[in-house]
């Protein structure tokens, strides 16, 4: 098979390139290891950026989300005795959308046949070859026969554990991490929200989390040690500790009900440079992760699809060729003020168990500052919603 772009991952990021590039007329495969109705079933983030849900808009499929979705004009950080109301509507004049992952990679899917976007699931053992030169290839093993697709330029959309960055010398690369001491166990149950806005939350016994992903579905986590097990955690048990640590104004409007998933997420920031390698340009988790804190793993993902387009778009549309060079420094320069944020964050409402007094008074002179200065309040409702493309 022949095309002018292959993308490798059938998430959110490699759907958004796909449809971008089949509007302007690029010829595009999509080649998934899973099943689709596995990538369906992944329980991801729900908070959308302008960024994400203006791509949305632009692809002509931003009605469900629309029609469905929760717009928020702001979101509480609390410190176990009162809220702290991060008005970003009013100090940015733009809001947030919440609406699942799952459903913007279902709206995502059901338009590709229409418009021609070709996507091959369940294929095995993908593997990325010659990204150095200009007739970059891909294989994968399908139906019991071993594929190959040729191509312009390989897109690795597939996640932290995909080949595509895998297919980077480590000689040209660098990779910053920091895995964090503890990880977050969510559950999604069909109750209604405590609250009309999310809510972050600092207490004593670790940090907690109220989100929704609509009017009857919520999704609420707590910061467990790395070495906890689902098992010792039943629902009534979560629940209870969901009450404590969210405090007495949320845990009084607190519905519980069975869960219908359940799971713990490790957590890290990872950022992965170059974004760029010859004909190799990596977009989303396979080049970065931020910790979900700040709701800036999807979001994140969305602006490299947007830097990643225009340059692709301007290669093959006019001749274009400094968007493709310049793409790996564009989409960094957002990639780590957004690592910034989520790793300030998550240090700042999570209990670290090597945390000292000291740390503890740090975090809540911090949490004084936030709830009396309008400047500190700005700065975080920026950041929330999304810097500048």
């Amino acid at each position: 098979m022949r095309t002018q772009v292959a993308i490798i991952g059938a998430g959110p990021a490699g759907l958004l390139l796909g449809h971008l590039l089949r509007a302007e007329g690029i010829d595009v495969i999509i080649v998934e290891r899973a099943s689709s109705d596995y990538v369906l079933g992944r329980i991801r983030a729900g908070v959308l950026e302008r960024t994400t849900t203006d791509l949305m808009d632009r692809l002509g499929l931003g009605a469900r989300m629309h029609a469905e979705g929760l717009p928020h004009d702001g979101f509480h950080l609390a410190d176990g005795e009162r809220l702290i109301r991060i008005d970003i509507a009013a100090l940015t004049g733009r809001q947030v959308m919440v609406y699942g992952q799952t459903e913007v990679t279902r709206d995502l899917m059901a338009a590709a046949p229409e418009r021609g976007l070709q996507i091959i699931y369940d294929a095995a053992n993908v593997a990325l070859h010659d990204v150095e030169s200009d007739r970059p290839s891909l294989t994968f093993e399908k139906d019991g026969a071993v594929r190959r697709i040729e191509a312009d330029f390989l897109c690795g959309c597939d996640g932290f554990h995909g080949p595509s960055r895998q297919a980077v010398p480590p000689s040209v690369a660098s990779a910053y991490e920091k895995v964090y001491p503890f990880g977050w166990l969510g559950i999604l149950a069909d109750v209604p929200p405590c609250t009309h806005e999310l809510i972050y939350a600092n207490h004593a016994r670790g940090f907690a989390l109220a989100s929704m992903r609509s009017e009857t579905r919520s999704r609420y986590y707590v910061q467990v040690a790395l070495d906890e097990k689902i098992e010792d955690w039943p629902d009534d048990r979560l629940w209870d500790e969901l009450a404590v640590r969210l405090g007495p104004e949320a845990a009084a409007n607190l519905t519980r009900g069975p869960s219908l998933e359940k799971s713990i997420a490790p957590l890290r920031s990872f950022v992965f440079e170059p974004m760029r390698h010859g004909r190799l340009l990596l977009a989303g988790d396979s080049a970065h992760i931020v910790p979900p804190t700040g709701a800036k793993g999807l979001n994140l993902a969305a602006s490299d699809v947007h830097y990643l387009s225009e340059a692709l778009i301007g290669h093959y549309l006019r001749n274009d060729r400094d968007g493709i060079a310049g793409y790996s420094r564009k989409a960094l320069a957002r990639v780590w003020k957004s690592e910034r944020f989520s790793w300030q964050l998550t240090r700042l409402m999570h209990r670290f168990p090597d945390g000292d007094a000291f740390d503890r008074r740090m975090q809540v002179a911090e949490l004084d500052y936030i709830a009396s200065s309008t400047a500190a309040q700005t700065s975080i409702a920026e950041n929330y919603v999304g810097l500048p493309l």
